[in-house]
């Protein structure tokens, strides 16, 4: 018997439950993968919510790494025995194991832990299109990354870093900001007791930034219009705080004719090709130690409703894993 999770209704932490349910032989397509390590994102928490609707009752999870146990018919690309990760489009890795298609695994490298796989495929995969093909930031650009002590803002840092960046980075405490200067960021700003685009606006000469990177949503978004140079673009990510809407498309004019995307990862890892490439990519910067993981919580699996809280009311540091 396997252990699963699953929500009946939208709504808090609460409602997440845990099943007992033995497996069907994989289907066509399919492998049966056992989870060594669960990755918890905040798109968890989205779906739980109901911020981002799915279809009930639902499993939970994105991401999570393990290995092999069963094949099904037509699966040739895979082996009993492999070590495997996914990150999507398939809910339900909060699970023991579980049937998914195989269509949807990356192959996980020796050098590359189960935790480091479970916690930074889907951030590593997200930093890596934000980057690099989203805002294509540029050597000596000045860049703004809000909750810099995150477990994609950490990434974030590093990554920016790593192309020629000048990195600043938001957080809410003083743990937090040593947090993101190790990673690497130049300036760090405690939000809520600093007055973030003010700051932003001396440490840039006047200017702004050529790229905030907000994954907080509603909280920052007036302080990431005002710390956003002329021209400049606004990557919005995230809703840790909620959702924007009701955006007035003048005030980007007011703004200096400022650029807005809001970016989801499965339009950048659309077909085949990107998601080999850009795993391939994301894992190789992990072998050579050019960003690194902080997995700062590690909760038994089905402590998962604790994990939310913990995430959602910004507890955590880093990223965080369900250990089976």
């Amino acid at each position: 018997m396997e252990r699963i999770a699953q929500i009946q209704r939208t709504g808090g932490p609460d409602v997440i439950q845990w099943s007992d349910v033995q497996l069907a032989e994989p289907g066509p397509g399919e492998v049966r993968m056992r989870n060594r390590a669960v990755g918890l994102n905040f798109i968890d928490t989205y779906h739980r919510s109901g911020l981002y609707p799915i279809a009930l009752p639902s499993g939970l999870g994105m991401e999570a790494a393990g290995i092999i146990e069963a094949i099904g018919e037509g699966v040739s690309d895979w082996r009993v025995g492999d070590r495997v990760a996914s990150f999507g489009p398939n809910i339900g890795a909060y699970s023991t194991a579980r049937n998914i298609a195989a269509n949807c695994l990356f192959l996980v490298p020796d050098e590359i832990g189960d935790e480091v796989a479970a916690a930074g495929l889907l951030k590593g995969c997200t930093t890596e299109f934000l980057v690099e093909r989203c805002a294509k930031v540029q050597p000596q650009w000045d860049v703004l990354v809000h909750a810099a002590a995150g477990g994609v803002g950490l990434l974030l840092v590093q990554w920016l870093k790593h192309v020629g960046a000048r990195v600043i980075g938001t957080v809410s405490t003083d743990e937090k900001a040593a947090l993101a200067r190790a990673a690497g960021a130049d300036h760090v700003i405690l939000y809520g007791k600093e007055d973030v685009a003010r700051q932003v606006r001396e440490l840039t000469d006047g200017k702004g930034v050529e790229v905030t990177f907000d994954g907080v949503g509603l909280d920052t978004w007036e302080t990431s219009i005002n710390a956003t140079a002329r021209r400049g673009l606004i990557v919005s990510y995230g809703n840790a705080s909620g959702p924007v809407t009701g955006v007035n498309l003048g005030l980007l004019a007011q703004k200096g004719s400022l650029y807005v995307s809001r970016p989801t990862l499965f339009d950048y890892y659309h077909n085949p090709a990107e998601r080999a490439a850009g795993a391939e990519y994301v894992f190789d910067m992990f072998r050579q130690g050019i960003i690194e993981m902080t997995i700062g919580q590690r909760y038994a699996l089905e402590d998962a409703a604790q994990a939310h809280r913990d995430l959602e009311t910004r507890k955590t540091i880093g990223s965080s894993v369900l250990i089976p």
